[in-house]
C-alpha cells in the first residue's frame, strides 16, 4: 500500500505543489493509500452559495443540475464550484481504513459526516439517484477519500441522518457565534432565514441574554415570518441584503449610528460586503460564514470608509462545532421540527 501525505498532497495532480483544496484536479481513483479511509457516499450537502449558483445557471432544471455537477467531479476529481469556489460535505458508510490512519475511533461499517469540503475531497460519483433544485441534499451512489487530518463527526443515533448532515454542513457557524457574541452585544444576523441563520439567531439570543438585541435581514418575508413565530430575534427587517443604504437605514434605526457589535452574514449572493461593514461598529466583528463573499471587496471596502473593523473569514471548523450545533437540534424541538420539515 503506497505511502500518503497526511495533508493529502499526494492526490494533488494540477497544479503541482499545492494542497487539495486550492488544487484544480484531484486524483480521485479509489484505491486508498496507507493513511486514507475510503468512503461508500450517500448522500452530498451541497453548500449553500454553490447550489443556488448551479440552480441559477441551469434554470432550475434537476437533470442540467446533475449533468453540471456530473461534470465538476469529471473535471476536478472533487467538488469545487469553479464560480464560487465552494463544495459543501457528505454522509457515507466506511468501507476501508489505512493501517496508517491515526484516528481510532473510525471503524469500518460506521455511517459518518465529513466535517471538510468537498472542495478537497477526492471523489467518485456512479450515479446521482435524487437530486430536487429546492433541496441541496443529492443522493448518490458513489465513493469518497477522507485524508489522514480530515474532520469527520460519527453519526449520532437520535438523530436522522439527513437531519443531522443538513446541521453539521453549516456547524462553524453557529459555535463562531458563541465565540463571538456576549451578554448585552448587539448583533445583526444577515440572511437569517436559512439553514445557518437559523442556528446563529438561536444561538446569538442564548448568548446576548435579556440586555442584548439580535436582528435579523431577511430577503424572503416567509423565512421573516419563520423567524418572528420562533421568536428567534428581537427585531426583524424584510431587505434585500445587496442593497446597502436601504438595509443600513433600517438597521440604524433600530441601533443609532453607532451599529452593532457583532454581525453574521450567512447569505448564498454576492455584493452584501458592505452592507455587514456599515452596520457594524468601530472595532465590532464580523463574521463571514457566506461563500459567495469577495474578500477583496470586503477589506478594501472597510478601508474606503474609514472603518476600523475586525473581518473574520468563515472557516467552517471550530472546535466542539459539531457537538454544539446537534445540542440545538436537541434543546430546540423547533428548530428539529423545521429542519425535519426541510430535509428528512
Amino acid at each position: 500500500m503506497k505511502k500518503g501525505c497526511r495533508y493529502g498532497t499526494h492526490r494533488v495532480l494540477e497544479p503541482k505543489g499545492t494542497l487539495p483544496q486550492p488544487a484544480h484536479k484531484l486524483d480521485n481513483t479509489m484505491s486508498i493509500y496507507d493513511n486514507e479511509v475510503l468512503i461508500d457516499v450517500i448522500t452530498l450537502n451541497i453548500d449553500s452559495a454553490s447550489y443556488t449558483q448551479i440552480k441559477k445557471d441551469c434554470g432550475a432544471d434537476a437533470q442540467k443540475m446533475k449533468q453540471m455537477i456530473l461534470d465538476i467531479i469529471d473535471e476536478r476529481g472533487k467538488i469545487q464550484n469553479p464560480v464560487t469556489g465552494s463544495g459543501g460535505m457528505l454522509i457515507g458508510i466506511v468501507r476501508e481504513i489505512g493501517p496508517n490512519f491515526t484516528d481510532k475511533r473510525l471503524k469500518v461499517g460506521q455511517k459518518i459526516a465529513t466535517l471538510v469540503s468537498l472542495s478537497l475531497t477526492p471523489l467518485k460519483i456512479d450515479e446521482i439517484l435524487k437530486l430536487d433544485p429546492t433541496n441541496d441534499q443529492i443522493d448518490v451512489r458513489g465513493n469518497a477519500i477522507l485524508f489522514e487530518t480530515g474532520l469527520f463527526a460519527i453519526l449520532p443515533v437520535d438523530i436522522p441522518e439527513k437531519l443531522a448532515l443538513a446541521a453539521l454542513d453549516v456547524a462553524g457557524a453557529p459555535a463562531q457565534v458563541d465565540r463571538l457574541v456576549k451578554e448585552g452585544d448587539t448583533v445583526c444576523i444577515i440572511g437569517g432565514g436559512g439553514k445557518s441563520g437559523i442556528l446563529c439567531c438561536y444561538q446569538a439570543m442564548k448568548n446576548v441574554g435579556p440586555y442584548g438585541k439580535v436582528i435579523v435581514v431577511e430577503f424572503s418575508e416567509e423565512n421573516a415570518q419563520r423567524i418572528r413565530d420562533m421568536k428567534l430575534a428581537d427585531h426583524v427587517i424584510v431587505e434585500d441584503a445587496t442593497n446597502v443604504m436601504a438595509v443600513y437605514n433600517k438597521v440604524t434605526k433600530i441601533t443609532g449610528e453607532r451599529g452593532c457589535e457583532v454581525v453574521i452574514n450567512n447569505v448564498n449572493v454576492p455584493s452584501t460586503e458592505m452592507t455587514s461593514i456599515l452596520i457594524t461598529k468601530g472595532q465590532g466583528v464580523i463574521y463571514f460564514f457566506s461563500m459567495a463573499t469577495s474578500f477583496t471587496k470586503a477589506a478594501l471596502g472597510a478601508e474606503g470608509i474609514g472603518k476600523d473593523i475586525n473581518l473574520i473569514v468563515g472557516n467552517g471548523y471550530a472546535k466542539g462545532h459539531a457537538n454544539l450545533t446537534l445540542s440545538i437540534l436537541r434543546e430546540s424541538a423547533e428548530i428539529r421540527d423545521l429542519f425535519e420539515k426541510l430535509y428528512v
